[in-house]
């Protein structure tokens, strides 16, 4: 079950009118251990015509796809980190909760928000409780090891 402002959020009549997808935080209880990130509630792909809908056609450059939007797995989603992947594996469930931050209505501003409150809430920094280990696969948790940001600091 997702938590958006204290109010479970089950199906999508429950999430806002013109949502494309939401930013979440999961946190494991025992622990509390956090794990950031988006999901979309929809999946828009691209699917081929078939060959019964190949031969109606009459226009010769007309697109040979159709766009398909169906539901996502956003219920059962519990993130991509493999930690918890492994420990949602073996039925640990119950030991997350799972909290919605804010829905947002396209693609792209997705991921806006999502990297703003990674950027915000220093998810990869040494002393961050997140346990995510990157930023869109350019910043690296690894990177903070062994760098002493002391000297760099004292100057602002």
């Amino acid at each position: 079950m997702w938590i958006y402002k204290n109010t479970e959020i089950k199906e999508l009549i429950d999430v806002p009118e013109n949502s494309f997808g939401f930013i979440y935080e999961i946190t494991h209880v025992p622990t509390g251990k956090k794990y950031l990130g988006k999901k979309q509630l929809i999946s828009v792909r691209k699917k081929a015509l078939g060959k019964k809908e190949l031969t109606l056609l009459t226009d010769k450059r007309t697109k040979k796809y159709k766009i398909v939007k169906t539901e996502g797995d956003w219920k059962t989603y519990y993130g991509s980190n493999p930690e918890i992947k492994k420990m949602v594996k073996e039925g640990k469930k119950s030991e997350f909760l799972r909290e919605i931050l804010m829905f947002v209505p396209s693609k792209k501003l997705l991921t806006y928000y999502e990297n703003k409150f990674l950027f915000e809430r220093g998810v990869i920094e040494p002393d961050s409780n997140y346990i995510n280990d990157n930023i869109e696969g350019r910043y690296f948790k690894k990177d903070f090891l062994n760098v002493s940001l002391m000297n760099f600091n004292e100057e602002y």
